[in-house]
């Protein structure tokens, strides 16, 4: 256990950030989710607004430090790769 008041003082805050940082990486996830399933229902034109929306999220995480840019960039990467995957393939048929 901590014994100083500046170790204290950092345990409080780690809590308080790990609880504002939670936030963002679960509302990145849930988007990122929501697009991957759009993507199998095959239902492009929800998928791509959705994807909007899980750009938009991951960018504000990356912004604030919650996911390394690169981490984000990663999986922006990946959905625009499953977005043109799936749009090709629906133009095939």
């Amino acid at each position: 256990m901590a014994n100083t008041e500046s170790a204290k003082k950092r345990i409080r805050q780690t809590e308080k950030r790990t609880l504002r940082n939670r936030h963002y990486k679960a509302s990145a996830r849930t988007q990122v989710k929501k697009v991957r399933r759009l993507l199998a229902e095959n239902k492009l034109d929800e998928a791509e607004a959705a994807a909007r929306d899980a750009y938009q999220t991951l960018d504000k995480a990356a912004r604030k430090n919650v996911v390394h840019p690169r981490n984000a960039a990663r999986r922006k990467g990946r959905l625009m790769a499953a977005l043109a995957e799936a749009r090709s393939t629906a133009g095939k048929q």
